[in-house]
């Protein structure tokens, strides 16, 4: 059943996914996060938006479901982009992985290389990314400093041939018990809605 309804959630995003984005398959073995998955979970809002936010991994809720920010987390998300005026259903929103980490701790750099392909896919044509948290910052900047340091100063990468605008933020995780945090993430919504969309 539950690769039923993954399978029904993968044909309804397919239909309106770029053609260069790429999708592992229900049996995707490429790191040994599969052994403990129930779901992959993949991309989820409009794919063809030219915003990505991308977090880190899913959860256990992501897992069980099969869709990105949909836990305490996605919850917060959705509540700050509906604060700020952003529909949800106006970005794009992935991880830098597809499967659940165990015990819900970060990706190992073993883990996100083997979701790179897929992961690249997703952000090619894309004209902003906004990297929520420290592990999508360490995967697509290579950064390993404080948050504080980086949080909404513009960088770019280079995802193959392009280079995309990119806009560290914090994590909804980390924004739970922290008004500062919270601020920041609010600004970048907003700069989102601004400047993006």
């Amino acid at each position: 059943m539950k690769q039923s309804r993954l399978f029904n959630y993968v044909e309804e995003e397919a239909d309106s996914a770029p053609s260069e984005m790429i999708r592992p398959k229900d049996c995707c073995k490429l790191c040994g996060l599969c052994v403990g998955r129930t779901n992959l979970v993949l991309p989820s809002g409009d794919l063809r938006s030219k915003v990505v936010f991308v977090g880190e991994a899913p959860g256990e809720t992501e897992d069980k479901l099969g869709r990105p920010f949909v836990g305490k987390s996605g919850k917060l998300l959705d509540r700050l982009m509906k604060d700020e005026g952003l529909d949800r259903s106006k970005v794009m929103i992935t991880n830098t992985v597809k499967c659940r980490p165990p015990n819900n701790r970060a990706p190992t750099e073993e883990e996100m290389a083997a979701c790179r392909q897929f992961l690249e896919s997703e952000l090619y044509e894309k004209e902003v990314i906004v990297g929520l948290g420290k592990s999508s910052c360490r995967d697509l900047l290579g950064y390993e400093g404080k948050m504080g340091d980086i949080v909404n100063k513009d960088r770019s990468i280079v995802v193959r041939d392009r280079e995309i605008l990119f806009i560290p933020t914090y994590h909804p995780a980390a924004c739970i018990y922290n008004r500062d945090s919270t601020d920041a993430l609010r600004a970048t919504i907003r700069r989102v809605r601004d400047e993006f969309l």
